[in-house]
C-alpha cells in the first residue's frame, strides 16, 4: 500500500482531519479529543435515560450515545432530548442504530448523530456461507447502497452527523465470505457506506472500527486510514471515533482499552474516543479522560523528527507478527516474552529487601518474576547490590538479578548480577568488558539515538539486550529496532521499561504504562517487559502479565470478553459477568465470552471459547465458537449450564 496510515512512525504528529460537528461539539481537526459513552437504560424509560446522560455529562462526557433498536425506540429519543434541554444539559445526542433503516430515519429528527452499523444496517446475519460473482456481488451492493441513501439525503438536510461504526464481531455474512473475518473486510464494509455519503456531496462523516482483540482494532483503524489517505492525498481525511469494544471491567478492561486506544493515539489517530467497560458508564469517563488528556498534551508540544532510519521498523504495519530474533540469557528467540520487577534502587537495608522479595514472589500465583532488576547510581551501591544479591541467594530467591549502571561502576557491580543493563547517556567513546550478558539502553533524544548506537557499536561487540529510554516510547522502541536492522542487527532482542511515576493518579499512571508497554507489543516489539514503581513487586509482575494478555500474547488467565452494556442489554451485564467469573474464573488460558445481545455477541464468539449471550429478556444462549449449543436457558440457570459446557468439552478443571 503506497499511502501510510501515519505520516512518520518515529514521531508523533496527530493525523490530519476535517472537522465534523456534532451539534455544538467539533470533531476533528484542532479540536481535543472528544470523549464519549453510552447510557445503558431502556430507551423508553426517558426519565432514567435523561437522568443517566446528565450524570455522564456532569463526569466530563462530552457526546452521549443512545441505543434505539426499534422504531418505538427512536421516537422516544424526542423526549430525551427535550428531557435534557430542560435541565440545561447541551451534550449532543447520538442514536445508535442496529438492523432497522425506519429506527435511523426517525431519530435522525431529533439527535445531533447517528450511528449506524455497515454490517447490519440493511443485513442480516445468518452465518452463511455463499460464493458470490462479481456480478452478485455488485448487485447486493448496490441493494444495500440504497437502502442506505435515504438516511443519508436526511442526515444532509437536518444538519446532522453520521458514525460509520463497523464491528469485528457483526460483518455481514456477504463481507465475510469475499474478505474473511479481518480488518480487511473491516474496512471494506465501510467504505461500501462512504461511496454513497460521497456520491450524495455529504461529508459530515466519523469512522470507527471496533474489535474486543486490540490487535485486530489496530490494524483496522490503521488500514483504514491509509485507505482514505490513498483517495484523497494530502487533504484531511475524516475523523475517527476509537476504542475497543468488549474490553471488559477492572484493571483488564482498563489495560485492554490503554492498549487498544493508547496504541492509536501514539500514531495521531483518534479524534473521539469512547472507552467500553462493563461497569457504570460513569466509571468510564475518567479513564476515558486520562487518555485523551496525554495526548491533548502532546498536541501542545513540537518534536524533532529523527532522520530516516534506513530501515522498516516493521514487516507489515496491518498485520501482527512478533519480530524474530535470537535469545540471549533467556530473552528473545523462541521464548516467550519475558517478565522483570523493576526494584528501583539499590536497597539501603539489603537483608530486609531480600525478605520483602521472597514476601512478594510468594504472593504470586499462575505467574512467576522472571528477574529483578536494581539501581546502582553512586560508588556506596556497589557494596549494596553486593549485599543484596547474597541475600537473595541465602534465601534461595530463582529470579536472576539484573544492575542497571552506568559506565563508570558497571564493572564493579556486574560481578553480582546475572545481566547487566548499561546506561548509555550519551555517545560512549569506550565501552567496560564485562562478565556477564549485557544490555545496552540508551536514554538520549530520538535525533541522537543513531549516533549513539553507531558510537557504543564503534566502542564493543554487540549486546544481547537493548532498551532505549525517551519521552515517545513507542517511537523510540520502533526507532531503535529499524537503526539496528539497517547496521544488520535487526535480531537483538528488545526489552520495553517503565518505572509508573508514584505521584500521578493511579489509573492515569496505570494507563500510561499500559500504552507504553502494551503500544509496542502490539507493533510486534518486545522480548522482556520490566515494570516498577507500583509499589509491590507483586502488582509490578501482575501488571507486567496484564499487559502481555491484553496484547495477546502471554495468557496467565481466564481471558473475559464483555460488553459495556446498553439499552439493548437482557439482563444486568455487571452482575451476571461477576457470576460468570466466579464460576469460570480459575480457567487459565480460556477466553469466555458475556454479551447483552445479539448485534456482536454471535460475532466475538469467534475470538473466544466459549459465549453467554442475552437472547429475550431473562433468558440466554450459550455457544462454542460460532455454534450456538444450548438456546433459551433461565437467567438463573445460566451460569451452572455454560460450567456443564465447559466440562462436556473438556475444558473444565477443578479450581
Amino acid at each position: 500500500m503506497s499511502a501510510r496510515f501515519v505520516a512518520s512512525p518515529f514521531v508523533w504528529r496527530r493525523r490530519p482531519t476535517r472537522e465534523v460537528k456534532i451539534g455544538a461539539v467539533g470533531v476533528g481537526a484542532a479540536n481535543p479529543i472528544r470523549v464519549q459513552s453510552m447510557t445503558t437504560t431502556d430507551t423508553r424509560d426517558t426519565a432514567a435515560t435523561v437522568a443517566q446522560a446528565e450524570r455522564l455529562v456532569g463526569a466530563g462526557c462530552e457526546i452521549v450515545r443512545v441505543t434505539a433498536p426499534s422504531l418505538s425506540d427512536a421516537e422516544s429519543l424526542a423526549a430525551i432530548r427535550a428531557g435534557l434541554d430542560r435541565r440545561g444539559v447541551r451534550a449532543p445526542l447520538v442514536a445508535d442504530i442496529h438492523f432497522t433503516p425506519n429506527a435511523a430515519l426517525e431519530a435522525a429528527l431529533h439527535v445531533e448523530k447517528v450511528r449506524i452499523n455497515p454490517g447490519n444496517y440493511a443485513d442480516r446475519k445468518r452465518f452463511e456461507q455463499r460464493e458470490y460473482t462479481d456480478a452478485e456481488y455488485r448487485a447486493e451492493i448496490e441493494r444495500v447502497q440504497e437502502r442506505f441513501r435515504p438516511l443519508v439525503r436526511r442526515l444532509q438536510t437536518l444538519g446532522r452527523a453520521l458514525r460509520i461504526g463497523t464491528n469485528h464481531g457483526s460483518l455481514s455474512d456477504r463481507i465475510l465470505n469475499r474478505f474473511g473475518d479481518t480488518p480487511l473486510g473491516m474496512v471494506e464494509s465501510a467504505l461500501e457506506f462512504l461511496a454513497v455519503c460521497e456520491d450524495e456531496g455529504y461529508f459530515d462523516v466519523v469512522f470507527s472500527m471496533k474489535a474486543s482483540n486490540p490487535q485486530v482494532a489496530i490494524q483496522a483503524y490503521r488500514l483504514l486510514a491509509a485507505r482514505l489517505a490513498e483517495r484523497a492525498p494530502g487533504r484531511p481525511s475524516y475523523p475517527f471515533h476509537v476504542g475497543v469494544t468488549e474490553a471488559g471491567d477492572g484493571t483488564d478492561g482498563r489495560v485492554k482499552s490503554a492498549i487498544g486506544i493508547g496504541a492509536l493515539l501514539e500514531d495521531g489517530i483518534g479524534d473521539t474516543i469512547r472507552v467500553s467497560l462493563t461497569e457504570d458508564p460513569v466509571q468510564e469517563i475518567p479513564v476515558a479522560r486520562a487518555l485523551a488528556a496525554r495526548y491533548d498534551a502532546r498536541a501542545r508540544e513540537r518534536f524533532a523528527e529523527p532522520a530516516e532510519p534506513g530501515a522498516p521498523w516493521v514487516a507489515d504495519p496491518y498485520a501482527h507478527a512478533r519480530r524474530a530474533t535470537e535469545g540471549a540469557a533467556g530473552i528473545g528467540g523462541a521464548e516467550p516474552v519475558r517478565v522483570e520487577a523493576w526494584l528501583g534502587p539499590a536497597p539501603l537495608d539489603p537483608e530486609g529487601a531480600a525478605g520483602e522479595v521472597e514476601r512478594e514472589l510468594a504472593r504470586l500465583s499462575e505467574i512467576a518474576c522472571e528477574g529483578l532488576l536494581v539501581d546502582a547510581e553512586e560508588p556506596g551501591d556497589v557494596a549494596r547490590v553486593a549485599a543484596f544479591a547474597e541475600a537473595l541467594a541465602k534465601r534461595h530467591v530463582g529470579a536472576p538479578l539484573a544492575v542497571l549502571a552506568g559506565p563508570a561502576l558497571a564493572p564493579a557491580v556486574a560481578r553480582h548480577a546475572a545481566r547487566l543493563v548499561l546506561r548509555l547517556d550519551a555517545p560512549p567513546r569506550a565501552l567496560p568488558a564485562l562478565p556477564v550478558p549485557v544490555e545496552w539502553r540508551f536514554r538520549i533524544p530520538l535525533k541522537r539515538l543513531a549516533a549513539a548506537l553507531d558510537a557504543a557499536l564503534a566502542a564493543a561487540p554487540p549486546p544481547a539486550l537493548v532498551s532505549v529510554d525517551t519521552a515517545l516510547p513507542t517511537h523510540g522502541a520502533r526507532l531503535l529496532v529499524s537503526l539496528l536492522s539497517a547496521r544488520g542487527l535487526g535480531r537483538l532482542p528488545v526489552a520495553l521499561r517503565r518505572r509508573i511515576d508514584p505521584f500521578a493518579p493511579a489509573e492515569a499512571a496505570l494507563l500510561a504504562a499500559a500504552t507504553d508497554v502494551g503500544a509496542p507489543l502490539c507493533d510486534g516489539i518486545g522480548d522482556l517487559v520490566s515494570l516498577g514503581g507500583t509499589g509491590s513487586l507483586a502488582r509490578d509482575v501482575e501488571l507486567a502479565y496484564r499487559i502481555l494478555q491484553g496484547a495477546r500474547l502471554r495468557t496467565s488467565w481466564t481471558e473475559f470478553i464483555s460488553c459495556p452494556s446498553c439499552g439493548r442489554t437482557l439482563f444486568d451485564l455487571e452482575e451476571t459477568t461477576a457470576r460468570v467469573k466466579a464460576a469460570t474464573g480459575h480457567l487459565r488460558g480460556l477466553k469466555i465470552a458475556v454479551m447483552g445481545c445479539i448485534v456482536n455477541g454471535p460475532g466475538e464468539m469467534a475470538d473466544a471459547d466459549f459465549g453467554y449471550v442475552g437472547s429475550g429478556p431473562g433468558r440466554v444462549n450459550l455457544y462454542v465458537g460460532h455454534e450456538c449449543l444450548v438456546r433459551n436457558v433461565p437467567e438463573a440457570e445460566a451460569p451452572d449450564r455454560l460450567v456443564a459446557l465447559i466440562r462436556e468439552r473438556g475444558r473444565w478443571a477443578d479450581p
